[in-house]
């Protein structure tokens, strides 16, 4: 079982607009922390055979200057690579850009901050709202990295109506957090509230809490 409310609090989420070589981006960052080492969390990021377990297959590699695919479908390069700290790579497209830092925990046990910043071209969403197509399928991603270091196999996870229902609650969370933003307006949100649910949530009654 998933507790829904612990873990769309476990994460923090921000939404930005900003202008990269003359262009408009938006984008989202996401914080929390894991129980497990700063290591384990690199392998689980980087390494194909434990990416598949919670993500996606990959093919080709997640370190140096290579080329990466998922699923045989998006594709990205690496741009920078620091191990265990930094990996920073194109996703699908060279101006949609995700960037992963990992941090060491407090001190006070074995544990490891982890940000993953996305950020995307403006257009063709022209607005902030543009973070509700990418900052959810995040958190549903960060989830099953928790299942995973949590070493707990749950087949076809990614797919129940518990992960739908925790899909609708960060949805929620996204459109709070563009609205605190300020870089969208009711209607550019709702649009994005919308394409995100039908996304993340097609099972679900969507006229239900």
């Amino acid at each position: 079982m998933i507790d829904i409310a612990k873990q769309v609090a476990a994460v923090q989420r921000v939404v930005s607009q900003h202008s990269i070589d003359g262009g408009g981006q938006v984008s989202v960052l996401l914080r929390r922390n894991y129980a497990a080492s700063i290591r384990e969390v690199w392998r689980a990021l980087t390494e194909p055979d434990t990416l598949r377990c919670w993500l996606l297959p990959v093919t080709g590699e997640l370190w140096g200057r290579g080329w990466h695919w998922f699923d045989g479908t998006a594709g990205g390069r690496i741009l920078r690579c620091t191990a265990p700290r930094l990996l920073k790579t194109t996703f699908d497209e060279d101006n949609s850009v995700v960037e992963l830092r990992l941090s060491d925990g407090d001190g006070s046990g074995p544990g490891t901050g982890v940000e993953v910043m996305h950020s995307v071209p403006l257009d063709p969403i022209s607005s902030g709202a543009g973070a509700l197509f990418v900052g959810p399928a995040w958190d549903v991603g960060l989830l099953g990295l928790d299942v995973y270091l949590r070493g707990e196999d749950i087949p076809g996870w990614e797919n129940s109506a518990e992960v739908q229902r925790f899909s609708r609650q960060v949805i929620r969370a996204w459109a709070t957090a563009t609205e605190d933003s300020g870089t969208a307006d009711g209607d550019q949100i709702a649009d994005g509230v919308a394409a995100a649910t039908a996304q993340l949530t097609p099972d679900l009654d969507q006229t239900s809490a």
